[in-house]
């Protein structure tokens, strides 16, 4: 169940949010297999006082870091890397030197959810991919 963080220049994120949590939540249904229903994203718009980053980075620049249970193989975490970064520069003319992503993998043991410890539930899609 990816949790997503996506940071980015307010000016710039806030008003592409809704169609930026769309084409992210797209890819984890393509590459993860993930139900279409479930999406969890949390968007932090940054003053540009408060968001420093290199100068070979533009305005469009976003972070997204993806919090999941660990699980899957190195060739599913990698094509979920490309899509993402496919799919983000082709529908908002973002360059893939603007996009940076992280995935943090964790067990299943180390979340609560839905009031037990993840590895209790019973999921209705894959992890091991």
């Amino acid at each position: 169940m990816p949790q997503t963080k996506i940071y980015g220049v307010s000016e710039y994120l806030n008003p592409i949010k809704n169609q930026l949590s769309m084409v992210i939540h797209s890819c984890f249904v393509d590459v993860l297999q993930y139900p279409p229903e479930k999406r969890f994203h949390r968007f932090f718009p940054m003053d540009k006082s408060d968001f420093i980053f290199p100068s070979d980075k533009s305005q469009s620049y976003i972070i997204i870091e993806i919090s999941m249970f660990e699980g899957r193989s190195i060739e599913v975490k990698k094509n979920l890397i490309l899509l993402l970064i496919k799919r983000i520069g082709e529908r908002f003319r973002i360059s893939n030197n603007d996009i940076e992503i992280t995935i943090f993998e964790t067990p299943r043991h180390n979340w609560g959810l839905r009031g037990v410890p993840g590895d209790e539930l019973d999921l209705a899609y894959k992890v091991d991919l």
